[in-house]
């Protein structure tokens, strides 16, 4: 057997990338995805330049392992994502949104059409009916609002 995989190394690493591959899609969480990429990318090399003995594929197995793994942990945590902190409350998406009030404010409070409905909307600052507004935080059921900077427009809008 150990005269087969010295004759044949592409062959060996190329079954022990599949085998990893598979266990990983057993469900390991990620821990072998990188090994069988390395090995398959070893089985690659080992046909290119079958001149590598056993024990430089063997290095370079290990080391395209940790190397892939890292960059992989790298490039996750370079990615950002905002919606992380607000996944199980929907109302904290709407913050930034640009909405109308249907109506003045009456003690600094409001209401806006948003989709299908309309919102309780609070402002600090008295606002007319049409005036369109960006959403700045949530508390509860009532929006908090502020007038958006692209100014005060008494139109209406189909929203």
């Amino acid at each position: 057997m150990i005269e087969l995989i010295s004759a044949q190394p592409a062959w060996f690493w190329l079954c022990l990338g599949g085998l990893l591959l598979i266990a990983e899609l057993l469900g390991t969480g990620g821990y072998l995805l990188w090994s069988g990429v390395a090995a398959v990318a070893v089985a690659i090399i080992a046909l290119v330049l079958p001149f590598i003995g056993w024990e430089w594929q063997g290095i370079l197995f290990a080391i395209l392992t940790i190397v892939s793994a890292v960059l992989w942990r790298k490039w996750l945590s370079l990615r950002k994502n905002p919606q992380a902190d607000d996944v199980n409350q929907k109302s904290h998406q709407l913050i930034g949104r640009k909405v109308r009030l249907i109506s003045d404010t009456d003690e600094g409070f409001s209401r806006v059409k948003l989709a299908d409905g309309s919102w309780r909307a609070y402002s600090e600052i008295p606002l007319k009916a049409g005036t369109e507004v960006v959403i700045t935080s949530v508390d509860g059921i009532t929006l908090h609002v502020k007038p958006s900077h692209d100014g005060n427009s008494l139109e209406p809008s189909d929203q």
